[in-house]
């Protein structure tokens, strides 16, 4: 059987970095919490959500603080994110990986209905064999999703010689919990050190992580 990659989205193919940290800063602001920088937000962000909100509040914010919180993002970020475009060198590995005769798809937790217009715009559908958003409440983690994308991909992939590529611990975790292997890279929302410890391959390219995906599942 092929070896599958199941590609993450924010962070990972999509360089949305400087969209998020906007959109972030827009959101703190609602509750006066101060602006970070990029290094800040990166040291610091963690998910579930709600728990990084709470790292920077000092406690959990309430229902009503978390819809202000949530809304403010996602006004900014659908505002800042059409300026970013596709991490360096992503669109050849995708066409690299389907030509060598492996397969790919694509798990985000951006909302399904906002990611498959802008997965279009960049012309890069063709490349994978499924595409699937958040179809529930923001702020989850990724294992649930994870779990409904492969079975959805039913026996056209193997979990054993699936490989998650993604930026956040989350991504590990959620491939983890289904007998995948996880490959993290360090240009979206963590930082090398917040990566390492959960125990599996850290990269700072792409080109990297695909590299020792094809070694990883082979």
């Amino acid at each position: 059987m092929r070896t599958h990659i199941v590609w993450d989205w924010n962070g990972t193919l999509f360089h949305d970095m400087e969209a998020v940290l906007g959109a972030s800063n827009a959101a703190f602001a609602t509750l006066g919490i101060a602006p970070l920088s990029l290094q800040e937000y990166r040291e610091q962000y963690e998910i579930p959500i709600p728990r990084f909100y709470q790292r920077l509040l000092g406690r959990l914010p309430s229902e009503a603080e978390w819809i202000l919180l949530d809304d403010a993002f996602h006004d900014r970020y659908h505002e800042l994110s059409p300026a970013c475009g596709l991490t360096e060198g992503a669109l050849g590995l995708l066409s690299a990986w389907g030509e060598s005769g492996h397969s790919q798809s694509l798990l985000s937790m951006y909302e399904h209905d906002r990611l498959v217009p802008v997965v279009e715009r960049f012309g890069i559908s063709g490349h994978f064999v499924r595409v699937d958003g958040r179809s529930g409440p923001s702020g989850g983690q990724k294992a649930t999703y994870l779990s409904r994308h492969l079975a959805a991909l039913g026996e056209r992939v193997d979990p054993a010689r699936t490989v998650l590529i993604g930026d956040a611990a989350d991504d590990a975790l959620a491939a983890l919990s289904v007998g995948a292997h996880a490959v993290l890279y360090t240009g979206g929302s963590h930082t090398r050190e917040k990566l390492e410890p959960v125990g599996v391959p850290v990269v700072d390219s792409l080109a990297e992580a695909v590299e020792l995906a094809g070694r990883l599942a082979a």
